[in-house]
């Protein structure tokens, strides 16, 4: 597993200082959001999509619902063959269809080089088809990027992490076109928050979200 303060201080050192004003402004002029392949989702005027996968979407859905200036939270299911999924389809590892979460964003708020900040820091992305316990193709580490800035960026940052030691194995994390995303079953949705006292929660979940709230507390709704 990484070491946070050695990830979180080469992540501080490589973008500035990603939570000044003046980097969020930068940001929001460099990325263009009219090259946005389709998505069902509703974007607002001036806001931006992402598509991320890093492991259950229990745990990304937990961490992004907590951020300011990210709104619509969902999880659901991208990258795969199958049209509409089911839950059990997807953990078959038959569909190709990685769990993931898709939100919009205010850029004005949180830049996409923040919200790729805090994917390469709340996830082990060395682990192919694997985070802890969950294992199969449906639990990988990918970005669907939605423009060719936000392919730039992702592939920027995970070249620079693999030169910098911030983990001691390679990165295996998809970076990969947007081409669907298919939205989990109610149940799946606000699971955190609706079903905290249950194991998975406590045990897996739980500590991450902890960990994620004390380094990034400036960064909470």
């Amino acid at each position: 597993m990484k070491n946070w303060s050695i990830l979180i201080g080469f992540l501080l050192v490589y973008f500035g200082n990603p939570f000044g004003a003046a980097a969020q402004k930068t940001a929001t002029k460099t990325m263009q959001t009219s090259a946005l392949p389709k998505t069902d989702v509703q974007v607002p005027a001036g806001m931006e999509v992402a598509t991320l996968g890093s492991g259950c979407f229990w745990c990304i859905e937990a961490i992004y619902q907590d951020l300011k200036g990210v709104h619509e939270v969902r999880s659901g299911y991208s990258g795969g063959h199958v049209e509409k999924p089911t839950y059990r389809q997807v953990t078959s590892a038959t569909t190709g269809h990685a769990e993931v979460i898709q939100f919009y964003f205010d850029p004005e708020v949180i830049s996409f080089k923040e919200v790729l900040e805090i994917f390469w820091s709340t996830h082990d992305p060395t682990t192919l088809n694997r985070q802890g316990a969950d294992v199969g193709p449906q639990y990988r580490s990918a970005i669907f990027y939605h423009s060719d800035e936000q392919r730039a960026l992702a592939e920027q940052l995970k070249q620079a992490l693999d030169k910098s030691g911030a983990f001691p194995n390679p990165i295996v994390t998809e970076v990969t076109p947007f081409t669907n995303f298919y939205v989990a079953e109610d149940y799946h949705q606000n699971y955190f928050k609706d079903n905290g006292a249950q194991p998975y929660c406590q045990v897996v979940i739980r500590p991450k979200v902890e960990k994620f709230r004390e380094v990034f507390a400036d960064k909470l709704k």
